[in-house]
């Protein structure tokens, strides 16, 4: 019997991703990306995140599609980054290299993500080790 089991690609690549959403989450609702504490335009960044819940969802986790939707997100980032540099959103307190280095942190971090999803779509179905044992004649006492 075959099982699917996650590779180590795609656990590493879930870790990454959802260190990403909830460090993208705690920065832009409790410090702020862009602006002072509070400013409303932080909030653009939930766009983000629904990006990435409404791929994850369509996809239904499989690791091909959430690769696609980690590139999906890293797009939206940098989309609002570029808006908010051009528009001059969080003026003083966030000058424009600091707004597009804190967004191009997260840019990478999605776009991490997705290459670890892309490598653990190539590594769908492992065989349980129990099941390849079985397989080959190992462990069931033949003498081979």
């Amino acid at each position: 019997m075959r099982t699917a089991t996650p590779t180590t690609a795609y656990r590493a690549a879930l870790g990454l991703a959802l260190f990403a959403s909830l460090s993208l989450i705690w920065l832009g609702l409790g410090v702020g990306i862009i602006g002072a504490d509070g400013d409303r335009t932080n909030l653009l960044y939930g766009g983000v995140l629904l990006v990435g819940l409404s791929g994850a969802f369509i996809v239904r986790l499989r690791a091909a599609g959430m690769a696609r939707t980690m590139v999906a997100m890293a797009v939206t980032q940098a989309a609002i980054a570029v808006m908010a540099v051009l528009a001059g959103w969080g003026m003083p307190w966030s000058p424009p290299a600091e707004v597009l280095t804190l967004n191009a942190g997260f840019i990478a971090l999605f776009l991490g993500a997705a290459w670890l999803f892309q490598r653990g779509a190539r590594g769908r179905f492992q065989p349980a080790a129990s099941d390849t044992m079985l397989r080959t004649g190992e462990g069931s006492g033949s003498l081979r």
